[in-house]
């Protein structure tokens, strides 16, 4: 079955095929660094770390970019309040999303541009909107001339009439007009251009950045469904303007919700990464993230993560036994037909992962009954499965968990032997309490013909 992916533009799914054979060009936008990352930030990272494992599993090199915006109305602000240089910040915050990325095991882009890091490459796309007629000053501002690119609205499906006046305020021509560069303002970072000093629109970064990195067109251009106006409908008018073919494809996530609301800093119903990470593991939270289509909204509670832990466990607790009985599985095995069906369908992760629980039970069922090629066999799709997701459990890093699963280690087989001798003796009654002690502690045993076994999580 052919990979075939919703594009926002044309609003259709439609089969995928790279412009270059066997290469994928992927610009995702990236997040603007002016405090730590939320929940909505990574859901955007996992969204698109599935889709880029996918298709190398589909056998393409994906070059995948992610920029970063260090330079920015809100960063400015945000400094000034904390008393340090927006540089400081930008760069402190940008450490705080790499270290939210890695716990939830999203691999690093191919390349990660800066906004502060291609002035010139703007500078230079906004000439040559100037030199087709497409941009204009207006005091020490530049601003895209909107009326001047007829296709205006074709990414957010809107007609020039019907489209809403730009958050940026100045002597515009037109109020739906928006902003390629901003002149100098006291106290505030600036470049030198031909227009006097200033600093980058943010609409003009994305453009001009992908076109250094991927030229004039590209596959792929990802991001959240809230960027799809006025951001990226701006990036699109802009570069086609300038005569850029640009993304063939635009993916666009949905969004998450808290009590009905999308989430969002200004919005002050943000969850941050590192306090959800202080309550949950980031398996449990990498898997509350990929169960949801990526299309879809996603309502956000305590229930949501408690039943993706219970269900990761269930995965994790085959994983730990079949291993334990088989050796460790490679995971770059075939994926299971159903499975790949699904990830081609618009990367149907949650009929994927329908996939890999049935595929969980079997490998189970098999286990108890003692069936080794069976097991194997579901050992190995498994493995391949949560490798394609991200969920493969040794991707994860322990961190300070690693001294206590030490400890766990050697003190549960001291209580089996414990149990064992107990009921060795007919004392049942210790030899329960003993196992009842240890459920209470998130030990699950199995008595099975060869011993009892046990692992950490929850049955089934």
């Amino acid at each position: 079955m052919t990979l075939r992916l919703y594009d926002t533009r044309r609003r259709v799914i439609e089969d995928f095929a790279p412009l270059n054979p066997g290469v994928v060009t992927m610009y995702v936008c990236g997040p603007t660094v002016q405090s730590a990352p939320h929940i909505g930030h990574v859901r955007s990272a996992v969204a698109f770390d599935v889709l880029r494992r996918w298709l190398t599993v589909c056998g393409y090199d994906v070059q995948h970019i992610r920029n970063v915006t260090d330079i920015d109305d809100k960063i400015i602000v945000n400094a000034q309040a904390q008393n340090v240089p927006w540089w400081a910040l930008a760069t402190s915050v940008t450490r705080l999303f790499h270290e939210a990325y890695a716990a939830l095991n999203c691999l690093p882009p191919t390349g990660e541009p800066r906004a502060t890091g291609h002035i010139g490459e703007m500078v230079a796309l906004i000439q040559r909107l100037f030199d087709g007629g497409h941009a204009y000053a207006a005091g020490t501002d530049v601003y895209f001339d909107v009326k001047s690119h007829p296709a205006y609205g074709e990414l957010s499906n809107q007609q020039l009439d019907d489209v809403q006046s730009s958050e940026d305020t100045g002597d515009k021509r037109d109020p739906r007009d928006f902003a390629l560069w901003k002149g100098t303002k006291p106290g505030e970072p600036s470049w030198e251009t031909p227009w006097g000093p200033g600093r980058p629109g943010w609409h003009i970064e994305c453009s001009a950045m992908v076109t250094r990195y991927f030229g004039p067109i590209f596959d792929i251009h990802g991001g959240g469904r809230d960027l799809v106006f006025p951001h990226h409908e701006n990036e699109l008018a802009q570069s086609c303007a300038a005569g850029d073919p640009f993304a063939r494809f635009w993916l666009h996530h949905g969004m998450i919700n808290i009590g009905g609301a999308k989430m969002s800093k200004s919005a002050g119903n943000s969850m941050f990464v590192p306090d959800l990470l202080a309550g949950y593991r980031p398996q449990a939270l990498r898997y509350s993230l990929v169960a949801p289509h990526y299309r879809s909204d996603s309502d956000w509670n305590d229930d949501v993560l408690d039943e993706a832990d219970a269900a990761y466990s269930r995965i994790e607790g085959f994983i730990t036994r079949a291993s334990a009985e088989y050796g460790e599985p490679a995971t770059d095995g075939p994926v299971p037909t159903a499975f790949a069906d699904a990830m081609n369908d618009d990367l149907g992760v949650p009929a994927g992962l329908g996939v890999l629980h049935d595929v969980v039970r079997r490998g189970n069922t098999a286990l108890a009954g003692g069936d080794e090629a069976a097991g194997r066999q579901a050992l190995a799709e498994v493995a391949a499965m949560t490798m394609t997701l991200g969920l493969w459990p040794g991707d994860f890093d322990g961190g300070n968990d690693s001294a206590l699963e030490k400890v766990v280690a050697e003190v549960v087989p001291a209580l089996l032997e414990a149990r064992q001798a107990a009921r060795e003796r007919k004392d049942y009654a210790e030899s329960d309490r003993i196992r009842d002690a240890l459920t209470a502690a998130g030990v699950v045993v199995e008595d099975t013909p060869q011993g009892p076994r046990w692992h950490v999580g929850t049955s089934g």
